[in-house]
């Protein structure tokens, strides 16, 4: 493995296009991991937000799930927009993988943000859920409602926007590789993942 290079995952835990790259990613995982090394950064989709979805949001995000679903053969449970109160706001979830990352489990924290909103029909932008994500996952609760909401962990937060704000990123998820000190966008391909795969490998061969 290349310690000088790295796979920067760019990424918002409730972001619905990353749910729809998750499988594709595995694979890209899978087969880089001896290669180079993977880190996660977020990107911060939408900010923190008590208001109630306006329902166009509602609607276009609905048909957004409909689309990647016929795009990537993602699974969506459409009961999240009837049985909770959907609201613009992935700041809390972002804020979770990043308090889960202290405790080596930000990928199982992402992992159980997407599939609890995407499959579950729980909502990611209440703090109750999060907390719950973390019991599941063997974290200490009150410890990590402690953490989510510390100037320690908003400080941190906000340097890892402003990192991102940085890179050759575009939306999310976004892949970018950075290889002797220089910083390559990696286009995504949803689908295919050895497509991808040949992409990193052609900057690395540089």
């Amino acid at each position: 493995m290349n310690n000088n290079t790295q796979l920067i995952y760019v990424y918002d835990p409730m972001c619905s296009w990353c749910w729809g790259f998750k499988a594709c990613w595995q694979r890209i995982q899978a087969a880089l991991a001896d290669e180079l090394e993977i880190i996660y950064k977020v990107g911060g989709l939408a900010a923190d937000s008590d208001q109630p979805m306006p329902e166009d949001m509602q609607l276009f995000l609905q048909k957004t799930w409909r689309r990647i679903a016929a795009e990537t053969g993602a699974d969506f449970n459409f009961d999240f927009w009837t049985h909770c109160q959907p609201r613009r706001s992935t700041y809390p979830a972002c804020r979770a993988v990043i308090a889960a990352r202290q405790y080596n489990k930000e990928q199982a924290m992402f992992e159980a943000i997407q599939k609890g909103y995407y499959l579950q029909a729980q909502n990611p932008s209440d703090i109750s859920t999060l907390v719950r994500f973390a019991q599941q996952l063997d974290i200490d609760s009150s410890a990590f409602l402690s953490l989510l909401q510390s100037a320690q962990l908003e400080q941190q937060f906000q340097q890892e926007l402003v990192y991102i704000q940085q890179l050759p990123a575009q939306g999310f998820p976004s892949l970018v590789l950075l290889h002797k000190q220089q910083y390559y966008a990696i286009a995504i391909n949803y689908t295919d993942a050895e497509q991808v795969i040949a992409r990193i490998r052609s900057v690395l061969a540089l």
